[in-house]
């Protein structure tokens, strides 16, 4: 397929800017893709589409707080530093993101805040990437303490166009995040609250963890009119072996597994043994899917309402059948749906 078969208007008021006032009070589509059937629910009503047996699939990754703004030596210009990834522990070397990026050069040094923290630049990766090494000799934890204490939550500053706020330390995460690592949440998992969870066990719904930490690959523009020539950015993941137990169980007993997110999808894509089953796995990933792919895995999908011509709207369109998708995207800003991390789901099944 092509880039321009994912291009849509979206009206800038329906991309959220901020969460619903309540985690689970978001609206959900569903899609039927058999029938073709489209209905509207709120988001609490996701578990009258699943029986005991079945699986959620989740991405129990942690977004950590990469937005930072340190100062330049000697001139004291504000610069933002984005975190990416940290490329070795011991000498707390990272992958960064700087803006305004004309003015930051190897060898220049940055001060963070009040505090003792400095950074040196080392290398430069792209237009604006760059490599730096925080000049650090304390105990680890103590690093890492300072570190998140400088830094902001990373809302996607592309759509989500307010200044970052207090409660979006909270909201911008979900209620399961456990691994430490992501520059962005798994937005799909962001309208689960404790209720609902408590909901899905006494129902009997299994909820297994996989971890992919996102990073800001996720959002790249996709620049090439041919899919087939457009390449992701590498994100690391793991498939826990207790987890492809579960989900092999379920798919054995004809049950359903739903991915909760697509990137839980590409995780579970990602870890596919020769039998079609899950296999346990850890390591880097850059798979992407559009259509048409056959799944191997996961025979539901809870996402959100992408924006257009994203990776995720892809995945999205491969598992539905991008008509249906369409159509369905269609009627979500004809319905005022609201879009992107902070907007309401659509379970397809």
């Amino acid at each position: 397929m092509k880039l321009s078969e994912f291009k849509f208007e979206l009206p800038e008021n329906l991309v959220a800017q901020h969460p619903a006032k309540n985690r689970d009070e978001s609206r959900l589509m569903v899609l039927h893709r058999d029938s073709g059937k489209i209905e509207h629910r709120s988001f609490k009503d996701i578990l009258e589409y699943f029986d005991e047996g079945d699986v959620f699939v989740v991405n129990d990754t942690k977004v950590f707080p990469a937005r930072m703004f340190g100062n330049k030596e000697k001139t004291g210009a504000q610069i933002e530093v984005f975190l990416l990834r940290e490329l070795n522990t011991e000498i707390h070397l990272w992958d960064v993101l700087v803006d305004p990026a004309r003015k930051i050069r190897v060898g220049n040094k940055l001060y963070f805040g009040e505090s003792d923290m400095v950074a040196e630049v080392i290398d430069n990766t792209t237009s604006r990437g760059r490599t730096i090494k925080f000049l650090y000799d304390g105990p680890p934890e103590d690093f890492y303490k300072a570190l998140y204490s400088l830094g902001e939550t990373p809302i996607p500053k592309e759509f989500i166009t307010r200044d970052t706020e207090a409660a979006d330390k909270e909201r911008y995460q979900t209620i399961y995040a456990n691994n430490i690592g992501a520059v962005a949440a798994p937005s799909a998992g962001l309208h689960f609250t404790r209720e609902v969870m408590k909901r899905l066990e006494i129902k009997g719904i299994e909820v297994a963890p996989v971890t992919l930490h996102i990073g800001l690959g996720t959002f790249r523009t996709v620049d090439v009119e041919d899919l087939t020539k457009h390449k992701m950015d590498s994100e690391n993941f793991v498939v826990p072996g207790t987890t492809a137990v579960v989900v092999n169980k379920a798919l054995d007993a004809k049950k359903r597994v739903c991915a909760i997110g697509t990137t839980a999808m590409r995780a579970m894509e990602s870890s596919v043994s020769a039998h079609t089953r899950l296999k346990a796995n850890e390591g880097w990933t850059d798979r992407f899917i559009f259509p048409p792919y056959d799944f191997k895995i996961a025979n539901a999908l809870l996402t959100n309402f992408h924006t257009p011509e994203s990776t995720l709207m892809m995945m999205a369109s491969a598992f539905a059948g991008h008509d249906l998708l369409i159509e369905a995207y269609k009627l979500a800003i004809k319905e005022k749906y609201r879009f992107f991390s902070y907007g309401d789901a659509m379970l397809i099944i």
